[in-house]
């Protein structure tokens, strides 16, 4: 994954993704925003999971890494869903 950000979006929040609603059983990709300090672990970018619940503003992410299934907390803004 590009560490980057296309010229358009450089220095923009999407006010969308922030406020954006998942629903539990949701597929999800866990895209890093560089504009927006991020408390989950580098190993997690590009990863697929499926939202487990809410907690607060943020959502439980249910991970497979390898055999194991591991939850992170991770904000919406890191979030995007798959279709």
């Amino acid at each position: 994954m590009s560490k980057k950000k296309s010229v358009r979006t450089r220095g923009k929040l999407q006010f969308s993704r922030q406020f954006q609603e998942l629903k539990e059983g949701d597929n999800v990709a866990i895209v890093k925003e560089q504009a927006v300090a991020s408390v989950f672990p580098k190993r997690l970018q590009g990863r697929t999971g499926t939202v487990q619940g809410k907690r607060g503003k943020a959502y439980l992410v249910q991970v497979k890494d390898q055999a194991k299934e591991k939850r992170f907390l991770i904000e919406p803004i890191h979030l995007k869903k798959i279709k």
